[in-house]
This record gives C-alpha cells, sequence and structure tokens, in this order.
C-alpha cells in the first residue's frame, strides 16, 4: 500500500550513519562491523537524551505535592505545572523535526541539550508557580528537539535488520529513567527540598551535551523549505483548548459555560486545521500520512497506549499519598512496578523482534496494557493490599513496553530516509498528545469525584487527613479513571490489530 507524503530531497536525509568511505572495506563499501560499532554509540548518546527527560518527567510525577504545597498552588495552577509541559512538546515536535531536516539534525539536537539543561537551572530558583511553569515549557521546547530527532537518528545508524536491537534498548533507557526517577522524586522531594527536583536534570544534561557533541557527526545541510508556522499555531490553540476544558471539566462539570467554551473552540479549529494543512507545502500535520491502513493505524494505536499509559505513574502516586497517606518516597516505591515493567519488556521485546513481526509484539502489548489497567479498577481500594495493586502496575507496564517496541520498529522501517525526520516528529506528535490528553483526562476524572472545594487537597496529598468519607469519594474517581483508561488501551489493541499488512512504501510527491 502506497501513501503520498511530502517529503525533503534526498540532502537533507543523511543525518547518522555508517563511517566515512575511508574507514569502509577494502572494496569502498562501508564496513558492517564499523557501522554497527557506530549504531551503538549513538544509541549510548540518545539514550542520553531519554535518561534527561524521563527522569525529569517522572521525579515530578511524584514530587509534584511538595511542590504544590511549597507555592500553595491553586489546582488549576497544579494541574498546568504538569500541563505547560506536555502542551508546549506536543505542539512544537513536528516543527523540530522539520528544522532539524533543514538546518541540521546534529545541531538542532545538541541545542536541545542545552536548552532543557538551562531551563531545569533556572526551574528551580522559581520565585513563584507562573514562573515555574514558564521554564516547564521552555524546558519541553529543548525535549522537543530531542525527541523529535532521536528515534530518526537510531534509524539511520543501524542496519535495517538489526533495528529492533536498538530501538529496544533505546526504549528501555527511558523505562530505566523512569525507574529510577519516582525513587529519586520521592526521596528528593522528602530531604533535600523541591529545587533538587529540577537542579538534578544539570549534570545529566551537561554530560548529555558533551558526549554528544564528540560523538555524533556533523551533517549537511538541506534545500531551505519554509515552516508551517500557520499549522503550528493552530495546532497549539486546539490542544490548549481542549486541554483546558478537559482539566476544569472535572471541577466545573462538562456542561459549564467555561468548559463549553474550550470543547468548542477546539472543535471549530480543527476543521481549520485541515483545511490549512491541506493547502501548506510542508504541513506540520501530514494528513497524508493517514492514507493507508496500515500506518493510519498504527499512529492511532499509538494514541491510545498513550493515552492509557502517560498519567498512571502520576495517578497512582497521588493515590498512594492522597487516598493512603504515604509520603513522597514511600509513593515514588509504590509505583515502580510500571517502570520496572517497561524496562523489563522493551529490550525482551527487542531480542523478539527477530524472531516476531513488530506486528504481533504491538498487539500483545495493548492487550497487557488493557489487562493491567482492568486490573487496577478493580483492586482500587484505599485499603486494598499492595500485592494486586503491584500486579496491575507491573502488568501494564510491561504491556507498555512491548508495545512501544513492537509499534515504534514497525512505523520506522516503513519510512525512507527522506521523509524521517517530518514523519517521525509526526508520529511523536501524535503520541505525546495521547500522553498529554492522558494527564488531562485523568486528572479530572480522579479529581472530579470529590469536588471542588476538596480538589486541592488531592494535588497536597492532605486528603487522607480529612475524613473516610471524602477518602471514598476519592476512591470512586480512581475507580472510573483505571476503567476509562483500560477501555483507552482496549480500543488501541484493536487498532493494532488492523495494522497488519504489508511495509508503507511513502514515495515523494
Amino acid at each position: 500500500m502506497v501513501v503520498m507524503v511530502a517529503a525533503s530531497p534526498d540532502a537533507d536525509s543523511p543525518e547518522t550513519g555508517p563511517p566515512d568511505s575511508d574507514s569502509g572495506s577494502p572494496d569502498g563499501s562501508p564496513d558492517p562491523g564499523d557501522r554497527l560499532r557506530y549504531a551503538w554509540r549513538v544509541v549510548s548518546v540518545t539514550s542520553l537524551g531519554l535518561v534527561l527527560i524521563g527522569i525529569a518527567s517522572s521525579t515530578l510525577n511524584v514530587a509534584l505535592p511538595t511542590v504544590v504545597r511549597h507555592f500553595q498552588a491553586s489546582p488549576t495552577e497544579s494541574g498546568w505545572i504538569l500541563l505547560s509541559y506536555l502542551l508546549v512538546s506536543t505542539a512544537t515536535l513536528v516543527l523540530f523535526g522539520r528544522v532539524a531536516d533543514l538546518l541540521g539534525r546534529r545541531e538542532v539536537y545538541l541545542a536541545g541539550f542545552a536548552l532543557f539543561t538551562l531551563a531545569s537551572l533556572l526551574a528551580g530558583l522559581a520565585p513563584d508557580v507562573w514562573f515555574l511553569v514558564a521554564m516547564r515549557a521552555l524546558q519541553a521546547v529543548g525535549a522537543s528537539m530531542i525527541l523529535a530527532n532521536g528515534t530518526v537518528i537510531i534509524t539511520d545508524a543501524f542496519p535495517p535488520e538489526r533495528l529492533s536491537q536498538g530501538m529496544g534498548v533505546y526504549i528501555g533507557t527511558l523505562s530505566v529513567a523512569q525507574l529510577v526517577g519516582p525513587t529519586i522524586g520521592g526521596l528528593i522531594a522528602d530531604t533535600a527540598g523541591w529545587q533538587w527536583i529540577f537542579w538534578v536534570n544539570v549534570p545529566a544534561g551537561v554530560l548529555a551535551l558533551v558526549w554528544g557533541t564528540l560523538t555524533l557527526r556533523r551533517m549537511p545541510r538541506g534545500t531551505r523549505q519554509p515552516v508551517d508556522a500557520a499549522g503550528n499555531a493552530l495546532v497549539f490553540a486546539a490542544l490548549s483548548a481542549l486541554l483546558f476544558a478537559l482539566s476544569e471539566a472535572g471541577s466545573r462539570g462538562p456542561l459549564d459555560p467555561v468548559v463549553a467554551v474550550g470543547f468548542g473552540v477546539f472543535v471549530l479549529l480543527v476543521p481549520l486545521i485541515v483545511v490549512v494543512e491541506r493547502r501548506a507545502p510542508h504541513p506540520v500535520l501530514n494528513l497524508r500520512v493517514f492514507g493507508g491502513r496500515v500506518l493510519a493505524c498504527a499512529n492511532l494505536a499509538s494514541l491510545g497506549n498513550a493515552l492509557a499509559r502517560s498519567a498512571l505513574v502520576l495517578v497512582a502516586a497521588l493515590y498512594f499519598q492522597a487516598a493512603r497517606g504515604v509520603d513522597a518516597f514511600t509513593a515514588g516505591l509504590g509505583v515502580l512496578p510500571v517502570p520496572l515493567g517497561m524496562a523489563l519488556a522493551s529490550p525482551i521485546a527487542g531480542v523478539l523482534g527477530r524472531r516476531l513481526s513488530p506486528y504481533t509484539l504491538s498487539v500483545c502489548g495493548s492487550v497487557l496494557s488493557a489487562l493491567g489497567l482492568g486490573l487496577l479498577a478493580l483492586t482500587a481500594e484505599a485499603d486494598m493490599q499492595y500485592l494486586p495493586i503491584g500486579a496491575g502496575l507491573f502488568l501494564a507496564g510491561v504491556g507498555s513496553g512491548t508495545f512501544l517496541t513492537g509499534n515504534t520498529t514497525q512505523v520506522m522501517s516503513a519510512l525512507p530516509s527522506g521523509s524521517l525526520g517530518v514523519v517521525n516528529g509526526f508520529r511523536v506528535m501524535i503520541m505525546n498528545t495521547g500522553m498529554v490528553l492522558s494527564v488531562g483526562l485523568s486528572l479530572s476524572l480522579v479529581t472530579g469525584a470529590v469536588g471542588p472545594e476538596l480538589r486541592a487537597q488531592v494535588y497536597a496529598a492532605t486528603l487522607s487527613r480529612l475524613s473516610p468519607v471524602a477518602v471514598e469519594q476519592l476512591m470512586t474517581g480512581f475507580r472510573l479513571c483505571y476503567a476509562v483508561l483500560a477501555g483507552v488501551a482496549l480500543g488501541g489493541a484493536v487498532l493494532a490489530a488492523f495494522a497488519r499488512g504489508k511495509q508503507v512504501d511513502l514515495k515523494r510527491t
């Protein structure tokens, strides 16, 4: 099946790859051994990028109540400490995929390290909550520059038959970062102070910048082509309106005028985005990518998995702190089964990828995620023993790690190098859109059960000190949240099942 998309000229595409010809075999062709050694060095660089981003996100998921109590943040401010990062990173992913195609992937990738590190330093110096929100948005710009290019760099560096192994290690590194992140975040929140939640990113960022500068080769710049500024602005506005509506629906109710306006703006902007993007020569949302069933279903399955997966650590950490009354460090230990499951499943799935198709890994991973979330919905009680809760978290983590390895390999293997930057940025944007909606929807479902007057107590993790009645109301929100996420994960499994078919071949228009 053929999907027609606009792609950069060939001159734009050689980003990373095998060593120069003078280090190749005697007949002038690149030495496969040298190429593979270089590919694994590339993995070490890109994995450091994921460590940087993974630790930054997972530490704050657990330590959010500590930050909220320090600034005495309102429920809206509390939500936007998380949502500002997710929104900006999602809305700029395709932009930096295009910018990297034009200015050089290495340069943009390394600039992302520098910007993320600087923003992390400034976030720890925040004098008030809205300055912190702004620095989180600046972190997101740096994260976008990293995420939009890391997968492409790996795909260009590895031989096709070894790509699943490199991708498994790459994704597994994110899982390891998310594995240590909750524990680090809880420990920092209880001992060193909330500022170090952000400052811990600084040494990792400096190390990644230095190692990336020494390892990644300089790459030729392609022909300059216009960036879709109008498309980026419209996508950002639409996501902002939708995210605001979702985040306020829990406390205000879905029929509140403010919530209705947010949803209404989103609905009005969607057809406008379609019209503008169809006319744009290099659209931020290349709708022709969805012209083929296989690639369309694979990307939609990724959206569903991200929506079901991304808020799980945050929701579980709130459960342990707000409902059970434990400290941040104990909550960090409690959510470890999620990243542990991902960390174990991702490299194993990468090895299995030499025997099983990426399609099979994607479908099985989605089903496992749905089963884990379903188990959590059944065991969401304030006095429940930890074993069934930990089993549900672990199963959901295993499913996500398996799905991510299979789905990423399935999509990236189908793309020619000339379109990798833009289409990968689009792929990651779709996935990050699921992350944004996951956090907004999950927080709304959980806190909506207790009403607006108690919502601040949930974010500050002090609700368990009030009354058993308030806690039981909150548990209703947790059960509903897990059940909705399980349904979304099951829908993702159905979409993944429809992504079976021949490799998609994207041709240049």
